[in-house]
């Protein structure tokens, strides 16, 4: 019998058997009695040993293991093909347009596989591995994702795992010209496959640079804090911003911010980048008397600088607290976060805490989640990880 057919045993929780056959696929540490077995295929079995489902463990940021399939099955290249050829169906709409050549092809459990996401740049894709047990059977996988898609110009990989594998590495077909010119919504991003966990731009925030290129940031001074390559100041500016200013604490934020603007022919000298930390930035610009039409904060989930710390769950308020003194009377606030562990209603709950008794009035304009090419399961909300409250404010 072939290694991706041995399945071990895993006892689980009466609570756990009940998630599972609600829909939801994420394992957690405590949901595993006597848990011993790790990076192996498995039967989930309840604290009878009556068969539950089968699926994998292997450690990653979000749990311990995933279930895959509520029904016994081998998990060959056959199970593999008929998932991505069922998520490739979904995102017809994708392959139909112009304007947008970089996509999600598959999005972990949201498509039936949890721990590895396949995106689509402009006729190549990168896999990102999340654990150990799934890049196990990578040449699997592989060999699955090319007959689903055998026109593919070339793959890259990005191991997010604790490995002493490349952050990156290309691993297949021709190499992608640095930079990739992909298109999103009619603009033009520059993006590198090859360089650690990042490509440039954050395929997930795509609707929300839409709403800002399509007029909601026309004629408004817009403020991008956590700009990483100015993605959202683009997006701003191609729409009609008056003025964008972009700040990230990232050395490399300043040359990968004019490229952006660059090749979509906008002269980087008319726009302003500051390579500094966020939080002195706020205390820069209220010392210079700056005010701002449109905020955009989007965080990563956990960042360090120094001895500073700043999680989503603990200090994302201080950032809206932080905003409001250069935020205009009648402006706009653009609060996102990526952090998995905060539901939509605490985030929700965490802006308006700030906004009370400090403003006059609130309303929540727009909201925004994943967008459809990253296919979310309606029976785990927790995979619905983007948040993006869009708020106007009168102080």
């Amino acid at each position: 019998m072939s290694k991706q057919q041995v399945f071990y045993r895993q006892k689980l929780t009466n609570q756990a058997k009940k998630r599972v056959l609600n829909g939801v696929p994420l394992i957690q540490q405590e949901d595993c009695l006597d848990l011993q077995v790790v990076n192996q295929w498995v039967d989930f079995v309840d604290e009878k040993n009556q068969w539950i489902a089968q699926g994998y463990l292997g450690k990653q940021n979000k749990g311990v293991g995933w279930v895959l399939s509520l029904t016994k099955q081998p998990f060959d290249q056959a199970f593999f093909t008929e998932k991505l050829l069922s998520a490739k169906k979904v995102r017809q709409y994708f392959f139909n347009q112009d304007l947008t050549t970089a996509f999600r092809l598959f999005n972990g459990e949201g498509d039936g596989i949890g721990g590895v996401t396949i995106d689509y740049y402009q006729g190549y894709a990168v896999i990102s591995w999340y654990n150990a047990t799934i890049y196990q059977f990578k040449a699997l996988i592989l060999a699955a994702f090319l007959a689903v898609y055998p026109d593919i110009l070339g793959i890259y990989e990005k191991n997010r795992f604790e490995t002493k594998l490349p952050e990156t590495q290309h691993i297949y077909g021709q190499t992608a010209p640095e930079p990739l010119i992909i298109r999103e919504n009619g603009i033009q991003y520059a993006t590198y496959l090859n360089e650690g966990w990042m490509t440039g731009i954050f395929l997930d925030q795509k609707d929300v640079r839409g709403y800002l290129s399509n007029g909601f940031a026309s004629g408004k001074s817009v403020l991008n804090m956590f700009s990483y390559t100015g993605a959202f100041s683009v997006a701003a500016a191609m729409g009609g911003a008056s003025m964008t200013t972009s700040v990230d604490l990232a050395k490399r934020s300043l040359p990968k911010t004019k490229e952006q603007f660059s090749i979509n022919g906008i002269d980087p000298a008319t726009q302003k980048i500051h390579v500094m930390d966020t939080f002195d930035y706020f205390h820069y610009a209220r010392k210079k008397g700056l005010k701002f039409d449109l905020i955009i904060l989007d965080p990563p989930s956990f960042a360090r600088n120094g001895k500073k710390v700043f999680s989503v769950a603990k200090n994302y308020g201080q950032l809206i607290a932080d905003s409001l003194p250069i935020l205009n009377k009648q402006g706009w606030i653009v609060a996102s976060t990526n952090a998995a562990n905060v539901s939509s209603k605490k985030f929700k709950q965490m802006i308006e805490q700030e906004f009370k008794g400090t403003v006059k009035s609130y309303q929540l304009l727009n909201t925004f989640q994943l967008p459809a090419d990253f296919a979310v399961r309606p029976t785990f909300a927790q995979g619905n990880y983007l948040k993006v409250f869009i708020y106007q404010i009168v102080q």
